[in-house]
């Protein structure tokens, strides 16, 4: 047996254990990607997500974001509940306000996570950047019959 550092845990198992854990931690992290893409599967979760991205750091109060998009606060609390379940928001406390901004890093993770393996593993080579709006090409609108 021989210890092993894994994710800031010290354990005495063997190295074939590391691997296997190793392995589980992959599983968690599809799981992780699959709770983010399903919360942000629903129209207005997008959108409420969309508006926290492009408030950048600085958030937005929650009274402000159920005026913008016009929704009633049981409902936008069940929907800012399920974004933060899925790490994709956080809120802080200023007085007696709720701020809700994006957790940037978990939606870069996210991002990594999706894009790793990108053009064979070069991702350099496809040009685009993590969270570089401005080297994306907008998706061709889809054709409805």
């Amino acid at each position: 047996m021989r210890a092993s550092f894994l994710a800031g845990y010290v354990t005495t198992q063997p190295a074939l254990d590391g691997l296997l854990y190793l392995q589980k931690y992959r599983i968690i992290e599809k799981i992780d990607a699959i709770t983010a893409l399903a919360a942000l599967a629903h129209e207005t979760r997008l959108d409420i997500f969309r508006l926290l991205v492009q408030a950048g750091p600085e958030g937005v109060p929650a009274g402000q974001l159920g005026e913008q998009l016009s929704l009633p606060s049981a409902t936008l609390s069940f929907h800012l509940k399920e974004l933060r379940h899925a790490g994709l928001i956080t809120f802080r406390r200023e007085s007696r306000s709720l701020i809700y901004s994006a957790e940037f890093a978990n939606v870069n993770g996210l991002l990594v996570y999706l894009t790793e393996n990108c053009c064979r593993g070069d991702a350099a080579s496809c040009g685009v950047g993590i969270c570089d709006g401005t080297k994306l090409e907008k998706p061709k609108q889809r054709r409805t019959i």
